[in-house]
């Protein structure tokens, strides 16, 4: 069996996530939930990036649109925050792209949007 890649830094990030959802319930817009983990963040002292742009590089040229993680976490892990009724496929797909064009390993795909904390763990 392998070893889980950043095994405690996303042990970390997931407690805050089910703390979070533990206050908050579901029901509430993205938003509301990246800004309240911006306040475990930083009470926490875990290092984040919020927002951070990457640049898509397409056939040696780099496209006129960036993305943007909902948070870089550890410098090193994506979280991308949802707010809906199911983790749907191309949000699945969404996060893995992100984590082609971050060049990042790790990706933790967040659901507060149902009755109970829904989370993926995605490696590329």
């Amino acid at each position: 069996m392998s070893e889980l890649v950043y095994k405690e830094e996303s042990f970390q990030i997931i407690g805050k996530c089910f703390e979070v959802h533990k206050a908050l319930g579901p029901g509430f817009l993205e938003i509301v939930y990246k800004d309240a983990l911006e306040y475990e963040f930083d009470k926490a002292g875990i290092p984040y990036e919020r927002e951070k742009e990457y640049i898509v590089e397409y056939k040696g040229i780099i496209l006129p649109h960036k993305f943007y993680a909902d948070f870089v976490v550890f410098d090193k892990i994506i979280l991308e925050v949802k707010a809906v009724s199911g983790i749907a496929d191309e949000f699945i797909a969404q996060t893995l792209n992100y984590l082609k064009v971050s060049g990042n390993k790790l990706a933790l795909l967040v659901n507060f949007g149902e009755l109970k904390l829904n989370f993926k763990r995605l490696v590329f």
